[in-house]
């Protein structure tokens, strides 16, 4: 009996450099990606694609692509490259470049303050994009929800709608300033929640709103991505209350109050992390 393990497939690291910048709003910095690089870049036709960002400490002068495995051995936990999931907000395949938006929080985070502080010609490296949400026409409506760290997918996910598509968008951001202009169909309404400032369990309003919102009858749609204990809650009221199949449903968190982001990311696979408590299959 063979003991070999099966093969991991290993997504190509591809590596550009930073060609612009641009402020959109206090909240958010948009980044313009290209370079040689960009031939080793394997797009995928869906709306909500993400790239997983590798960060390593500028001192250790590591330069990319990294081999991750000789590395493993070669460093203590605490200077291994860093994964950040970011949303592809636009590739421009002739142009060979692509856009990224990163949502600012001072110096909070870490990817936020390097693009921040991100100048042109500086690297980045990322694996080729994941993702599986699309909005289909074969659905009666389409109803999408997120908080201001989903913006950049809610954005691509409305420029692959049809005219014909109707429903509702809910966006919760800080404030007025941090709106952005959004080219909907005629048939889609756009809903701006205001908190007031950063998010807390306390001044959110996303999830109590969707729920007073009117109910319309036929096949519905769902993407909906923020922070976690929201999604868990919104999980239950569309999948649990409404009846939505959970197949017709793009919903997981994108970040969680009160926990970094590496916190946030080894809690994935305990209960606390767990969107949905049983697997789909079950």
């Amino acid at each position: 009996m063979s003991t070999q393990r099966p093969v991991r497939t290993v997504r190509p690291q591809v590596v550009l450099e930073v060609l612009a910048s641009e402020r959109l709003n206090p909240h958010m910095m948009r980044l313009t990606f290209g370079g040689p690089g960009f031939v080793s870049f394997q797009d995928k036709s869906v709306s909500d694609r993400y790239v997983k960002i590798l960060f390593t400490k500028p001192e250790l002068g590591l330069v990319p692509p990294y081999d991750l495995d000789a590395l493993r051995e070669q460093l203590p936990p605490e200077d291994f490259p860093v994964r950040r999931t970011y949303t592809l907000r636009h590739v421009d395949l002739e142009a060979q470049t692509l856009q990224i938006d990163f949502v600012i929080h001072g110096d909070q985070g870490l990817a936020g303050p390097w693009a921040q502080n991100a100048e042109i010609g500086d690297q980045i490296c990322f694996t080729s994009p994941g993702g599986l949400y699309t909005p289909s026409p074969e659905f009666d409506r389409h109803l999408l929800v997120g908080d201001e760290t989903a913006l950049p997918a809610i954005s691509a996910a409305v420029e692959d709608m049809t005219p014909e598509m109707v429903g509702e968008i809910y966006l919760e951001v800080p404030g007025p300033e941090s709106e952005v202009e959004l080219d909907v169909p005629a048939g889609i309404t756009v809903h701006w929640l205001h908190r007031g400032g950063y998010f807390t369990p306390e001044s959110t309003r996303l999830e109590a709103v969707v729920r007073d919102a009117p109910w319309h009858e036929g096949t519905v749609q769902v993407f909906a991505h923020g922070e976690r204990e929201t999604m868990k809650s919104l999980r239950g009221y569309l999948n649990g209350e409404r009846g939505v199949d959970r197949r017709d449903m793009s919903l997981s968190a994108y970040w969680a109050y009160g926990r970094a982001e590496d916190e946030f990311q080894a809690e994935k696979k305990s209960p606390v992390g767990q969107i949905y408590p049983e697997p789909l299959n079950a």
